[in-house]
């Protein structure tokens, strides 16, 4: 019997100990993670640039949204989502330099945030009347909860990996504005402010958190971050929070079957001359929308467009082309000062979407 007993014993734990010994081997934290490569898929998307207006809390939260449809979905589609519609209709202000990432969390919750067809981000320094296209709400992604991360790095992993990219509220110092590369520490300098970032994975061997910024892909390595643990200096505004917030499920209208259209040319911080690029080097110009492209001459004005069989181009809200074929252009010639350039695509079931940019022409 006690042999009978033994055995019974040995045959348990021999079919226990691996399923302990799996469980406890999943519990460990990995000593890399990222978003940008889950078995060999980048489920994160490309990088965007805010300039010229203090919208980063928006990018952000769009940043770990767009990461997590995508992972939810199972396959690499680059969505895009609208930081402009959900910056100023949560209650965002240039002029106040922010928008209160507990409300923009909220709104996501209750209204969701469309793809940027609806609200393409103009780039423009200051408040100005907005509205998305009409019938917005049913293009738009939710989420089912939000919440605080405690400061912890394993909690902050352990996030990472369960909820998706962490939005992270950080002070930075001026050095960061010359950061090109390799792990970020804050070496010279005043403080400069705070920033909201993506953090998408870890690196224990390099002792650094890797993070989306949303500069543009001239600033950092190609638009991305890599920090050390020490140097993620953690701001606690907004009231009562952490500084880290994870983002739940999403769900909603992740795929919606609409045109998508993007101005290429001209792009913000360019100038042109007779249709020849260069990137503008005085910035900062009275009288001249910092950010808007400068034009001398005519300039092709091109678009990247999918799921589109049209598109109509109006300068300053007047119709002044309508292209029926790929590539979707148009010559471009107006008279000095800003201007504002508007395409709006339609395909074949007559859904919409739009791109702008302001621009500035020199003569």
């Amino acid at each position: 019997m006690k042999k009978t007993i033994s055995l019974m014993i040995i045959f348990i734990m021999l079919n226990i100990l691996p399923a302990i010994a799996e469980v406890n081997h999943n519990d460990t934290l990995p000593p890399y993670f990222s978003w940008r490569n889950v078995n060999g898929i980048d489920y994160t998307t490309p990088i965007r640039n805010q300039a010229p207006a203090p919208t980063c809390e928006a990018y952000g939260l769009v940043a770990s949204l767009e990461t997590k449809m995508q992972y939810k979905v199972g396959k690499v589609y680059n969505p895009d989502l609208s930081e402009a519609h959900l910056y100023f209709y949560a209650g965002g202000s240039i002029r106040a330099g922010y928008v209160n990432i507990i409300n923009a969390a909220n709104y996501l919750m209750e209204y969701g945030v469309p793809d940027e067809g609806c609200f393409p981000d103009p780039h423009r320094p200051y408040d100005f009347p907005f509205e998305s296209l009409l019938g917005w709400e049913n293009r738009t992604v939710k989420i089912k909860e939000w919440g605080w991360v405690n400061h912890s790095r394993e909690a902050m992993k352990k996030a990472l990996i369960e909820y998706g990219p962490l939005v992270v509220c950080m002070y930075f110092w001026r050095d960061f504005y010359y950061y090109h590369g390799g792990i970020y520490h804050h070496r010279w300098g005043m403080l400069a402010g705070g920033h909201v970032m993506a953090i998408v994975g870890y690196d224990d061997n390099n002792q650094c958190w890797i993070i989306k910024n949303s500069w543009g892909t001239n600033w950092g390595e190609n638009g991305w971050l890599r920090i050390d643990y020490n140097a993620l200096k953690i701001a606690e505004w907004y009231g009562k929070g952490t500084g880290v917030m994870y983002l739940g499920d999403v769900y909603g209208n992740l795929m919606p079957d609409v045109p998508k259209i993007k101005i290429e040319q001209p792009r913000i911080y360019h100038t042109y001359i007779y249709g020849i690029e260069f990137p503008t080097i005085f910035r900062k110009i009275p009288f001249i929308q910092e950010g808007a492209p400068r034009i001398l001459g005519t300039l092709p004005i091109k678009v990247n467009a999918s799921n589109t069989n049209r598109v109509e181009f109006y300068v300053d809200k007047e119709l002044k082309y309508v292209d029926n074929n790929q590539p979707y252009q148009w010559l471009f010639h107006a008279s000095p000062g800003l201007h504002t350039i508007e395409t709006l695509a339609y395909n074949e079931a007559g859904k919409i979407s739009k791109s702008i940019i302001d621009v500035f022409v020199i003569g």
